[in-house]
């Protein structure tokens, strides 16, 4: 198979006008690009209160929650919706699980979701939940997550999280919703091997994503699990150029990527129509090289 193609939703720098995020979704999806990813922040920190802080966000980062961006999205397109990732551990699992149902219904079954532990101890703090133990927290979610997308009433006791003769309506109608996992740190790479249907390389071809696909690897080996079953999503940055764009692209399939978002952000774009005209000389050089072999 080849890779599909998606755009990463640049959230910091589309700006807040519902027509300009329709246009640029309509704009993708009229492209042929196959799927839209989100990030995803609930909170920025105020750096006058933080003087220390040395996140890559701040308050005057704008980030549109994702989930209603894709309840927005599913009236007038029918794009994939990926959250590349969802910070879940600083959520309750069960409202996680209702919404992603609801998106999941509402898209005919196109959510892909991303999840990760994230880094903000802010936001954290302000959701009411703990910074310390995420990871592990993040585990038993996903455990809990697949139950509650294919099991109509769910009884769970774990050490966090505790359901009691419970269930979604409506169900999701993917049963289950695929699980992918944002990873970096050795311990989320070999968690993502153990229990994700995908992962999220924060690392590049050449530059560390041997090291971590390795990773993934043993943990999905430690699992009894195949690691070729996993899909893989990379990044492609739109703003290097379309030579380097198209070596990115033939670097990412070499490695056996299954899925690419190409990355508007960053490059000194603001508002729809620049980011529009961006994707769409990107559309140009990573769409017309579908590969030729069906790889």
């Amino acid at each position: 198979m080849d890779v599909n193609i998606g755009a990463v939703f640049p959230q910091t720098e589309i700006g807040h006008d519902a027509g300009g995020v329709r246009a640029y979704a309509e704009a993708i999806a009229a492209l042929g690009y196959s799927h839209v990813l989100a990030y995803d922040h609930v909170l920025g920190a105020d750096t006058n209160v933080h003087r220390d802080w040395r996140g890559p966000y701040d308050l005057d980062s704008s980030f549109h929650e994702p989930f209603v961006l894709f309840g927005f999205l599913a009236g007038f397109t029918s794009l994939e919706v990926v959250t590349g990732i969802l910070i879940g551990p600083q959520r309750q699992t069960a409202l996680v699980a209702k919404q992603a149902a609801a998106v999941d219904v509402f898209t005919g079954g196109k959510l892909r979701l991303g999840l990760g532990i994230g880094w903000n101890a802010v936001e954290y703090e302000a959701l009411g939940k703990d910074f310390s133990n995420r990871g592990r927290r993040l585990e038993e979610q996903i455990a809990l997550l697949r139950r509650l997308f294919t099991e109509p009433s769910v009884t769970f006791e774990g050490s966090y999280e505790r359901v009691t003769g419970a269930g979604l309506c409506p169900m999701p109608l993917q049963r289950p919703i695929p699980i992918w996992v944002g990873a970096s740190s050795l311990p989320a790479l070999r968690r993502a091997g153990r229990l994700a249907d995908g992962w999220f390389p924060q690392a590049i071809p050449n530059h560390g994503l041997e090291e971590a696909m390795e990773a993934v690897r043993a943990g999905a080996e430690e699992a009894g699990r195949d690691a070729s079953s996993l899909g893989m999503e990379g990044r492609l940055n739109a703003g290097t150029g379309p030579d380097e764009l198209a070596k990115q692209l033939e670097r990412w399939r070499a490695a056996g990527a299954t899925h690419l978002s190409i990355n508007t952000m960053g490059a000194g774009l603001h508002g729809p129509d620049a980011h529009i005209a961006a994707i769409t000389a990107a559309a140009e050089v990573v769409l017309s090289k579908k590969d030729p072999a069906g790889r």
